[in-house]
């Protein structure tokens, strides 16, 4: 580690940034992660040795599609489906890199997670569907950027038509070391080459013709309950997301079944996505309250449905369902309990060669709220 690290990131003042990286392991090598953006590096960006796996950085949400597409492009911008699940960067960190030993085993292509975890279980889920041993022999300095979606996924799980367990699908490729991105069209050219399955495109438009494009996919998307859209300049390097009713109702139901485990600006956040959507589309009153009505739906019955299973004694958390080699699961529950999570497993079987696991991210502070009032505790204001 004698790399001058702050001509590598950028910064003056390294050691102050290097006080906010913690460390993990991964088979017994050490690395360093940030969960956290500090001076300007990404969250996320993880240290290996000598070896840097830039974060993944954040996109600007727009509230409002016109004039907010134009004032932010001045060239073409590429229209590409935003998907729901979790983001994941695959780098492939060679050993001579990452010790400075005489160890020459094989690590392979590993998958970070957003915070810069090195995460066992999706490690294998994209070697077993990408091609990755290929790619990155011709381009080792790449990341390849994706969200691995599906209903069975161990952090963001949600349905999808195509996918019955979980599926990887490429939406950038990045220098792993900067995190500059590969221009839009060289990026969906390599990822076709390679076999990688990628996010889908709804075209490239001027700005002005994009705000109806966007419109147009926004539409689509909602009636499918899928998440929206990223927008991207032809070179990759600016960006913006833009979402659907279909999901903020979705994340509001998903929080308040966990009313006291989400904080007010993520539910806030969503409210005010909703009241600049139906404004921009000039909605009549009708339409208004029945956008009114679905969200006050997602909001108010979820919420109504955990403090009844509290009552009744149940876990309440956030629910999922994995499979796969049972080392591998085994060693997802241990990193969730490194975590500090609470997990409590509901049901663990074999399915021929695969293992399956139930299991429930105890909502410990809904939890203890709701008992506490059910059984009569008094609210401070």
């Amino acid at each position: 580690m004698c790399r001058d690290w702050g001509a590598v990131f950028g910064v003056a003042d390294a050691a102050d940034l290097f006080e906010h990286f913690e460390r993990g392991t991964y088979r017994g090598r050490e690395y360093r992660y940030l969960p956290d953006a500090r001076h300007g590096v990404e969250r996320g960006t993880a240290i290996l040795g000598s070896a840097v796996v830039r974060g993944f950085p954040s996109i600007p949400r727009v509230l409002v599609l016109d004039p907010g597409i134009v004032e932010f492009f001045d060239g073409p911008v590429t229209v590409e489906e935003k998907l729901n699940g979790y983001n994941v960067r695959v780098a492939d960190v060679r050993p001579d890199e990452w010790d400075d030993t005489d160890r020459d085993d094989p690590v392979g292509p590993l998958a970070f997670t957003r915070s810069g975890r090195v995460c066992r279980y999706t490690t294998e889920i994209v070697r077993e569907q990408c091609d990755l041993g290929a790619f990155f022999a011709d381009h080792p300095d790449l990341m390849v950027c994706g969200e691995l979606v599906g209903p069975e996924n161990p952090y963001t799980a949600h349905d999808y038509d195509d996918v019955d367990s979980v599926a990887f699908r490429v939406f950038d490729l990045r220098e792993r070391a900067t995190g500059d991105p590969l221009p839009v069209d060289e990026r969906r050219a390599l990822c076709e080459t390679y076999g990688f399955e990628q996010v889908r495109s709804f075209g490239t438009d001027d700005p002005r013709a994009a705000v109806d494009a966007v419109a147009d996919a926004i539409d689509e998307l909602d009636w499918r309950g899928r998440e929206g859209v990223v927008l991207a300049s032809a070179d990759g390097e600016r960006r913006l997301k833009y979402t659907t009713s279909a999901v903020h109702r979705s994340d509001l139901a998903h929080a308040f079944a966990l009313p006291f485990d989400y904080g007010r600006e993520f539910l806030f956040s969503r409210v005010i996505r909703e009241v600049f959507q139906a404004v921009e589309r000039d909605e009549a009153p009708a339409e208004t309250r029945e956008r009114a009505r679905r969200l006050g739906e997602s909001i108010l019955l979820p919420a109504v449905e955990t403090v009844r299973a509290v009552d009744r004694g149940e876990v309440v958390g956030e629910e999922h369902t994995v499979r796969g080699d049972p080392a591998v699961l085994d060693a997802l529950l241990a990193q969730f309990r490194d975590q500090g999570l609470d997990v409590h497993v509901r049901a663990d079987r074999r399915e021929g060669d695969e293992r399956a696991v139930e299991f429930v991210k105890r909502a410990s502070a809904t939890r203890d709220k709701t008992a506490h009032y059910l059984e009569g505790g008094t609210v401070d204001e």
